[in-house]
């Protein structure tokens, strides 16, 4: 794994951890990171920082079915995210999604798996999605 892949991984991890500080400052459960959720968040964030795709949901639903052809859920929700330059960025994105009403529900919701995938490009763009599963 290359030092740039190791500090991605390292930025998802702070995001699994500050989402969770949050749904505890709620009273709510924390969230267990899924590998296989995380995957398909990751391959999100770096087709957005690539330009393959633009920054959206656009996709979720495949997204949602490779998740469900491996993990039988009840609901599923995604969070996604973009920021350049900022000295937290895991932060900048996390207060964005606090200060929107359908992101911020999406980190309070019932779930009780997820996955991050954080990407950046050249420019220093970082792209973040977090994907939230209630499992069945």
């Amino acid at each position: 794994m290359s030092a740039r892949e190791r500090e991605l991984s390292r930025l998802a991890e702070l995001v699994h951890q500050k989402v969770n500080q949050y749904r505890a400052s709620k009273n709510l459960a924390p969230l267990k990171l899924n590998n296989l959720i995380s995957k398909q968040a990751k391959i999100h964030s770096v087709n957005m920082a690539q330009q393959k795709v633009a920054f959206s949901h656009d996709g979720f639903s495949a997204r949602a079915q490779a998740i469900e052809n491996n993990i039988d859920y009840r609901t599923v929700a995604e969070n996604v995210a973009y920021n350049m330059g900022y000295q937290d960025p895991v932060s900048k994105a996390i207060a964005g999604w606090i200060e929107s009403d359908g992101h911020r529900k999406n980190m309070e919701g019932n779930y009780n798996l997820t996955g991050i995938g954080v990407a950046v490009n050249p420019a220093g763009e970082y792209y973040f999605t977090q994907i939230f599963i209630l499992e069945n």
